[in-house]
């Protein structure tokens, strides 16, 4: 019986949708732009990478020729002569929103059909009702922040305050989303995961889709780091996915990464937590070591939008792509006959684009696997076609939404 293996690499968007003006987002395009500025050399960065962007496996897989269906161009560095070795082609998203949960939910044969709740563009950003009910259940003296913000920035500002004082820091995004940073000892971990499981509770009436910790350590703006103890409290999906549905046939579902915390932990029968995209490629390599007949692997590489898209970090970005593709041909060595691998994206955070938050983008859909013939897929209306082909390779049905293309 086949395998599956899904990675999704956080945010590699591959051009603007076509409704991207209504997200603020009209010319953004995350794959093209940075290629653009490998080429013209302004993503050179002395003991980190230089020149135009190298991306040959990605792009013998059909990368350069799915950005090109979706945008209209072949973005530099990832032209292929020879025939795609891969299915190729690329998502659009019906879901309404460009976060996480909404992208990873589709891809997994959810589209998310309701509008989620959002914090505005004001200071204070957050409801003083809120606010009062999660500081007086939680014993607060008060809160820093309360406003939209990119995590690393607001840490630096606030985050000696935070020390001195105890108050954590609360911020949001464009996301639906209420984010607490707080420090590892001075505040405790476990303090700041009870402090969010107590917002959870306090923003579902708001129809927020997630609450995550932020903690970080150090003792200075200067030596300020986020950690790798994040947690996400998501609702959870609306209907089964195909993580559920592969779940409840007996099989194994391994979510690497940020993949529970994603669907609030439903449908995964085991998480295995990583920090960076190395050590998540290398626990990705290790779950295809013990993953049997019929399971299903999802991996979330999210330093591509952690660490370089909301940081608008192009040479970053780029070198994180580089170094993905470096590592490709373990992955694919490890593939036995019958494995299907699909590589796409749940949104994209162009790091050329205004503001730090994420762009509303189509997605590259890239299948392979021995045996399975390259070619076009074309445009895909929906992500949800990739949980349809997941779940009809697997032998548990295409779902409810979306269109096979396996």
């Amino acid at each position: 019986m086949a395998r599956a293996f899904l990675l999704i690499l956080d945010s590699v968007g591959i051009g603007a949708a076509a409704d991207a003006a209504a997200y603020g987002d009209a010319g953004s395009d995350t794959v093209g732009h940075i290629a653009a500025a490998c080429a013209a050399g302004r993503a050179d960065r002395a003991g980190l990478r230089a020149g135009p962007l190298k991306l040959p496996n990605l792009a013998a897989l059909g990368l350069g020729r799915a950005a090109k269906a979706s945008s209209g161009h072949r973005p530099a560095g990832l032209e292929s002569a020879a025939p795609a070795t891969g299915l190729w082609g690329y998502g659009v998203e019906v879901s309404k929103g460009k976060d996480t949960p909404s992208g990873h939910w589709e891809i997994a044969g959810v589209p998310v059909p309701f509008d989620w709740g959002y914090f505005p563009h004001t200071v204070p950003a957050f409801p003083a009702g809120l606010v009062s009910a999660i500081v007086q259940e939680a014993g607060l003296a008060g809160i820093l922040g309360n406003c939209h913000a990119s995590g690393t920035d607001i840490i630096a500002r606030l985050g000696e305050a935070h020390i001195h004082t105890g108050r954590p820091i609360f911020y949001t995004s464009a996301d639906s989303v209420l984010q607490i940073a707080a420090h590892e000892t001075h505040f405790g971990l476990d303090r700041l995961y009870a402090l969010c499981e107590i917002a959870r509770r306090h923003v579902d009436a708001l129809n927020i889709g997630r609450v995550i910790a932020r903690p970080f350590t150090g003792e200075t703006a200067e030596t300020f780091v986020r950690t790798a103890n994040r947690r996400d409290y998501a609702v959870p999906p609306p209907e089964p996915t195909v993580l559920d549905r592969a779940k409840a046939a007996g099989r194994q579902v391994i979510g690497i990464g940020k993949i529970g915390d994603i669907y609030a932990h439903c449908g995964v029968t085991k998480v295995v937590k990583a920090a960076g995209n190395a050590a998540l490629f290398t626990a990705t390599l290790a779950a295809m070591d013990t993953a049997g007949d019929g399971d299903l692997v999802v991996t979330n590489f999210v330093d591509f939008d952690m660490v370089f898209g909301h940081r608008r970090d192009v040479a970053g970005y780029a070198a994180a792509l580089e170094a993905f593709d470096a590592r490709l041909p373990e992955f694919i060595a490890r593939l036995r006959p019958g494995d299907v691998a699909i590589i796409t994206a749940d949104h994209g955070c162009d790091p050329t684009f205004r503001g730090t938050d994420h762009t509303r983008e189509h997605v590259p859909i890239l299948a392979f696997g021995p045996g399975l013939a390259g070619g076009s897929i074309g445009r895909r209306e929906s992500f949800a076609d990739i949980g349809a082909s997941i779940g009809t390779r697997l032998g548990l049905g295409p779902g409810a939404h979306g269109t096979p293309f396996l």
